[in-house]
């Protein structure tokens, strides 16, 4: 997709700077979601980071209504973790996005929502947000430097 809006830097010098350094945008926001998420994941499944591993997580979903509470904990570790890893690496990029959606809408509706909108009282912002950045990816693939480009093929 090509901007075809012609725009004149207000600070000339730095028109071929950003023009040089622009196409690194994409991929620093993708490799940096991925690997923000991560650590959620190994929380949830190995329990590590200060997370309650899988019986932990899967107590907190059976607290609030996740069921069934194991098989949740799984999912939502797994796509953490080895979507997060996917996202980062631009590998299956479309369908690790997805997951990551998809997982975020459900902390969105279920787990955040009552709390408010700020993250810091427990609210929807954190997952709503990463929720959004992934959707970018589901609809803009991984991009030029991305393993699905090096492989030459994405979903």
């Amino acid at each position: 997709m090509s901007d075809t809006t012609q725009t004149q830097p207000i600070i000339p010098v730095l028109g071929d700077i950003h023009e040089r350094l622009s196409v690194f945008g994409e991929p620093l926001i993708r490799v940096t979601a991925g690997l923000l998420l991560m650590p959620h994941g190994a929380q949830k499944l190995f329990g590590l980071f200060g997370g309650g591993g899988l019986s932990g997580t899967a107590g907190f979903f059976a607290q609030i209504g996740i069921e069934p509470a194991l098989a949740a904990a799984v999912l939502a570790g797994l796509t953490e973790f080895f979507g997060g890893l996917f996202l980062a690496l631009g590998l299956l990029t479309r369908p690790a996005a997805l997951a990551i959606t998809v997982l975020m809408a459900v902390a969105v509706f279920q787990v955040h929502l009552a709390n408010g909108f700020f993250w810091t009282g427990g609210g929807y912002e954190y997952p709503l947000f990463w929720g959004l950045v992934a959707l970018g990816f589901v609809l803009r693939g991984g991009g030029r430097y991305s393993l699905d480009a090096r492989l030459g093929r994405e979903f």
